[in-house]
């Protein structure tokens, strides 16, 4: 049951911050679960991959992800995840955890700044798609009249690095890289933060898959019983998401959130 709970725990998250949201699954993992790091970076993929793959089906369903910009993105993260997780083979226990607790710290500053400067598009939560109209004139990636990629050299190059970033982060630290993936997209591309955040569901699916193929293809031991509880508990957390979405206040959450993310952040390295 506590499995399953903290499965939840990272489901709305993943579903209600917009991006970041997988970030305590790892600690949840190692802490509440006392699993190994290596273990607690494989089950966190495999659960964010798994609920950001139901995810994308709702969103693919409401024709807000944009095709072509998730593909280059999801081919150089795909290529990159194993790499990360192969670095990760190589380091020991403690640099990942101190590293992870690092990462925590970073991924709340990003998404305190992002609530500081734009609080409109903080508002935004990925169990919610809603469609709109709103792009960014100086993007690097223009759509055309209606509303698809141009893709120009620019234009793919920039979003191979990113998917390239994304994917070796999502390797080696067991996150869904959705707080890259996000800021990322609306920085170089038109698209809303709404179909920003749509498109980021698809991306992370596929790389989470290619990190744990990666894995599993490396020797890594998984308790296959936790690893599947933990994937029903994200599911449901995410299911749920869709139903609070509609009336939450997702500043609020976010705030919450980021006073949660620190604080196990701390107790990570603590344990490190």
């Amino acid at each position: 049951m506590l499995t399953i709970l903290f499965g939840m725990l990272v489901g709305l998250s993943l579903g209600l911050t917009g991006g970041g949201g997988s970030i305590i699954a790892v600690p949840l993992l190692i802490i509440g679960l006392q699993v190994t790091p290596l273990q607690a970076t494989t089950i966190s993929l495999a659960a964010v991959a798994v609920t950001s793959a139901y995810g994308s089906l709702v969103a693919g369903y409401a024709r807000m992800i944009e095709w072509r910009a998730a593909l280059i993105m999801v081919a150089a993260g795909m290529v990159t995840a194993p790499v990360g997780v192969m670095l990760a083979q190589e380091v020991p226990s403690q640099f990942i955890v101190i590293g992870f607790s690092i990462l925590m710290v970073v991924v709340a500053l990003l998404m305190a700044l992002k609530i500081w400067r734009n609080p409109a598009n903080a508002s935004v939560v990925r169990a919610r798609l809603i469609d709109d109209l709103e792009t960014d004139s100086s993007a690097i990636c223009r759509l055309d009249e209606n509303a698809v990629l141009r893709l120009s050299a620019p234009c793919g190059v920039v979003l191979f690095l990113a998917g390239c970033i994304t994917g070796a982060l999502s390797g080696f630290f067991g996150v869904g890289g959705g707080f890259l993936i996000v800021p990322a997209l609306t920085f170089i591309t038109q698209l809303s933060i709404h179909r920003a955040v749509a498109s980021s569901l698809f991306i992370i699916a596929l790389i989470g898959i290619s990190g744990v193929s990666s894995a599993l293809w490396h020797g890594r031991e998984i308790p296959l019983v936790l690893t599947l509880l933990f994937m029903l508990g994200g599911l449901t957390g995410m299911f749920l998401g869709q139903r609070v979405a509609r009336s939450v206040s997702a500043i609020v959450l976010q705030k919450v959130f980021i006073v949660i993310i620190v604080l196990v952040a701390v107790a990570t390295f603590l344990v490190a």
